[in-house]
């Protein structure tokens, strides 16, 4: 099991959108080999910052759906329009079970 955190500086106003465009981005995860669960979080005092966590079965399905048309059709639509900068993302791996 891996989990993956992705964060995002949002332009102000478009958090709105962000999180709307991010249910379609969730629909997407929810049909894909692996994809375990995902959740959205934002920040209590900025709320234009966002991290995105997600589980997935194994690190190589993640990287599969990262290769994928349709992560790229997923990701395009904010970059010119709604994100304030580059999203980082960071994988954690874990072997042990979750309590």
């Amino acid at each position: 099991m891996v989990t993956v955190g992705m964060y995002y500086v949002v332009i102000p106003g478009k958090e709105g959108e962000f999180e709307e465009r991010f249910g379609e981005v969730l629909d997407a995860l929810e049909r894909q080999p692996g994809h375990v669960r995902t959740a959205l979080y934002h920040q209590v005092k900025r709320h234009n910052i966002y991290a995105i966590l997600s589980e997935w079965d194994s690190r190589e399905e993640f990287t599969t759906f990262l290769k994928s048309d349709l992560f790229r059709e997923v990701t395009d639509w904010g970059k010119a329009s709604i994100l304030a900068g580059r999203p980082r993302h960071e994988i954690y791996s874990s072997t042990e079970a979750s309590v």
